[in-house]
């Protein structure tokens, strides 16, 4: 009986006619290995292999898996592979190697477009929900924070609040000027070119008055905060959340509410306002430089249509929003920053979403305020 295992080749025409003799075990791993590669190419140009296993006199899983490997090897060839000769007390072992990975997973079906669908709407309902919560709990934390102000008025940080007054408002009157008075050139500009062919030129004071009075004046501004300061507010709580600076500041015993949200949005509540009635006598200012260098209409012109066009109630249309507006942005921002995890991307992301959810709900703030204002004559 061979003392160590062989492997017979044995071709004949396109058939290939292997036996393996002697132990097929794992003491002899190495030399199993070089014997099979050695007929591997033998195996794939024959048509018919036939594995002879009458000459073996030992057998364990990991010759079996070595065998099994050259029929599989056959068959990924295209070939016909089979096992004879096998002794009784081996064909078990055998059975078990030749169902080692032969299940293979069922291919995947199309995925149906309308559940995939349905699937995206509910995560968005999900998150939206979540976004919501988040959102009020700020707004909460924030009313909890004022009434604490209100009942010890000392506890206001009022050096914090001046120098965000200081950052938003006033470092932030040059951009704002410089847009609006170009908002409102260009809608002046728009309006004598298109009504010149009425001969309704007059009327592009009027649009250009309650437009900018009543909608773009406190929208342009609102939309120009959120994503200036909104996003320095979320990227400047977002670092310090990564830093872990707001847990210290909870480990001291001081409320990051009252330290670091109340002053920043008390801020934005206030330089808004200022903001939006700034950008908008900028807005009127292009305008009455276009309608007398484009419209030829004199300043006292302009001066006196826009007395007969506009009343303070679209001026108080328009400061009304500002302050909620503001709010708004402050609670997307501070609550964005504070949802940043220990990442530069998580902070970028956030950042994003921020001004993008900010800009958004101006919008439809906006919006809803036309219909209630439109609903009650203003």
């Amino acid at each position: 009986m061979n003392s160590e295992p062989l492997l017979l080749a044995t071709p004949s025409g396109d058939a290939l006619k292997l036996r393996p003799e002697g132990p097929w075990t794992a003491a002899n791993v190495t030399r199993l290995e070089t014997l099979s590669r050695s007929v591997g190419a033998e195996v794939e140009r024959s048509r018919i292999v036939t594995l002879d296993m009458s000459g073996i006199s030992a057998l364990d899983t990991l010759g079996a898996w070595v065998l099994e490997k050259l029929s599989r090897r056959a068959a990924s060839a295209g070939r016909s592979a089979e096992f004879v000769g096998v002794a009784d007390h081996f064909s078990g072992l055998l059975d078990e190697v030749r169902q080692v990975n032969r299940h293979t997973p069922p291919p995947a079906a199309a995925p149906n477009p309308v559940l995939l669908r349905l699937g995206d709407l509910g995560k968005t309902t999900v998150d939206a929900r979540e976004d919501v919560t988040i959102f009020l709990q700020m707004l909460g934390a924030l009313f909890m924070a004022v009434i604490g102000v209100l009942r010890r008025p000392r506890t206001l940080r009022l050096t914090s609040l001046v120098y965000q007054l200081y950052r938003i408002g006033w470092q932030a009157i040059p951009i704002v000027v410089l847009i609006t008075f170009l908002i409102g050139a260009i809608i002046a500009q728009q309006g004598f070119f298109h009504f010149r062919r009425f001969g309704a030129e007059s009327y592009t004071v009027d649009m250009v008055g309650i437009l900018v009075l009543r909608e773009l004046g406190v929208l342009i501004v609102a939309i120009m905060v959120a994503g200036r300061s909104g996003s320095a507010y979320t990227a400047e709580l977002g670092s310090m959340k990564m830093r872990e600076e707001i847990d210290a500041l909870s480990t001291m015993g001081l409320d990051p509410v009252d330290v670091l949200i109340l002053p920043r949005v008390a801020a934005l509540v206030i330089a808004l306002p200022i903001l939006a009635f700034i950008g908008s006598i900028a807005a009127l200012y292009g305008g009455g430089l276009v309608a007398q260098f484009y419209g030829d209409m004199g300043p006292a012109i302009y001066i006196a249509r826009l007395h007969e066009a506009i009343s303070v109630t679209h001026f108080e249309v328009g400061i009304l929003k500002a302050p909620f507006m503001a709010l708004v942005i402050g609670i997307v921002a501070c609550s964005e920053g504070l949802r940043v995890k220990g990442s530069a991307e998580s902070l970028g992301r956030q950042t994003t979403t921020s001004v993008v959810k900010s800009i958004f709900l101006v919008i439809v703030l906006d919006g809803l305020f036309a219909i209630f204002f439109a609903s009650i004559g203003m």
